[in-house]
């Protein structure tokens, strides 16, 4: 998989990260998290703006072995949403237990 066939992040709801102000300007994040929980785990809560003036963020890892968009730690959606879910600011809401 090159960096033109990962899936972007089609959509952000977290007011409260770094990265996303009018989009995820993310080069590329990371799906983390455990208990069935798939977290975000590129969010990032300050203040200070943060990523690239012109980029469509990437799925650029995700550990959720038991998702069944993940093929070998890669995701293979064609592209995930981001938002607030459970316990956490910043969840793939893509997310889908295999």
């Amino acid at each position: 998989m090159t960096t033109t066939e990962m899936p972007p992040v089609a959509d952000c709801t977290v007011t409260g990260c770094s990265y996303n102000h009018d989009g995820c300007h993310a080069y590329a994040i990371t799906v983390s998290g455990e208990n069935g929980s798939a977290d975000c785990g590129t969010f990032v809560p300050l203040n200070t703006k943060g990523g690239l003036e012109k980029v469509v963020a990437q799925v650029g890892a995700c550990s959720r072995t038991d998702c069944r968009f993940n093929s070998s730690l890669e995701c293979t959606a064609s592209g995930v949403r981001v938002g607030p879910g459970g316990d956490h600011a910043a969840n793939c809401l893509t997310y889908t237990p295999a």
